[in-house]
């Protein structure tokens, strides 16, 4: 297997309350209160460690909070490549309701400073050479520009990575100019990067991108690769929460693509790990027989040549 490593900049811990409804303005009794070290690829991370390969986790950790996120390192036994800056990381709520819906109130994070920017990018030139894969994910914190972020990208390409970005707004602008291998946005991600240019696709393959994964919810994931698309449709799911589908699609599109699966198998099952994420609170594959039946009601059919 693979040895992949996933940069959270800017992590969380995720507070989920499950609730049967929610009702503003009114007094609320959860269900249920669980608390996740998360951020995307950590997200990614524990989906890819599932799968059996070999991770390691790295980005901006609050010094005074880390707890939860070395116990998750320790427990998966993940390599730690985090750089500890002064506060708190961030916590991010996650109202989930009983039919599905998801109400997010995520925090900003800690400042980062020009020094702890340095640090990390020290740090990734030392242990790129360990890895075949890096998974860039979630947004920016405080401190860390657009333009440092591009940086960021084009350091771990010149390292000879195939880097995989799943972010959005500025930080997508920013990171499409380095041309990574893969890029994850949803459909209204995409448009609002590119403009609503009516050659998008087109576009990130003559900037270097290789594979564009584009995710539309329940209506399903598009592939683009070299002229040729595939669509997939997931199965019907009983949805708990779609917190960590998309992270889990591009956990699973890393893996086909790494372990040299074929196409076809690479989409369904991908598609597949993301319909098991919106049915379960958390990360992770947690039975892979679920994970088989869902594989099996996974449509993937070819599109018109991009």
């Amino acid at each position: 297997m693979a040895r992949i490593l996933t940069l959270t900049l800017n992590p969380a811990l995720d507070l989920t309350v499950r609730l049967a409804r929610l009702e503003p303005g009114d007094v609320n009794r959860s269900e249920t209160l669980l608390t996740h070290a998360a951020g995307k690829g950590v997200n990614v991370a524990q989906v890819l460690a599932d799968l059996g390969h070999q991770v390691s986790v790295g980005g901006f950790l609050g010094a005074d909070n880390p707890q939860a996120f070395e116990a998750l390192i320790a427990s998966r036994q993940f390599g730690n490549a985090f750089i500890h800056v002064p506060g708190e990381t961030r916590s991010n709520i996650k109202i989930a309701e009983q039919h599905g819906r998801v109400t997010d109130i995520n925090a900003p994070g800690p400042l980062v400073s020009e020094h702890a920017q340095n640090e990390l990018l020290k740090l990734i030139s030392a242990i790129g050479g360990e890895f075949d894969a890096v998974v860039v994910a979630g947004s920016l914190p405080r401190g860390v520009s657009p333009q440092w972020f591009q940086h960021l990208l084009e350091r771990l390409k010149s390292l000879g990575l195939k880097v995989a970005l799943d972010t959005s707004g500025e930080a997508l602008r920013a990171g499409l100019k380095a041309g990574p291998w893969m890029v994850k946005p949803n459909t209204q991600e995409l448009a609002e990067a590119l403009d609503n240019a009516p050659d998008a696709i087109h576009q990130l393959h003559q900037q270097g991108v290789e594979h564009v994964v584009v995710s539309d919810g329940a209506a399903g994931v598009t592939w683009y690769r070299s002229g040729t698309a595939l669509h997939a449709t997931p199965p019907t799911v009983t949805v708990a929460s779609t917190v960590g589908a998309g992270d889990s699609l591009l956990a699973g599109m890393l893996h086909g693509l790494l372990s040299g699966d074929t196409p076809e198998q690479t989409l369904r099952r991908a598609t597949a790990i993301a319909a098991m994420a919106v049915t379960q609170i958390g990360f992770g594959i947690s039975d892979d027989a679920q994970l088989a039946r869902l594989e099996s009601g996974v449509d993937v059919r070819a599109l018109t040549e991009q």
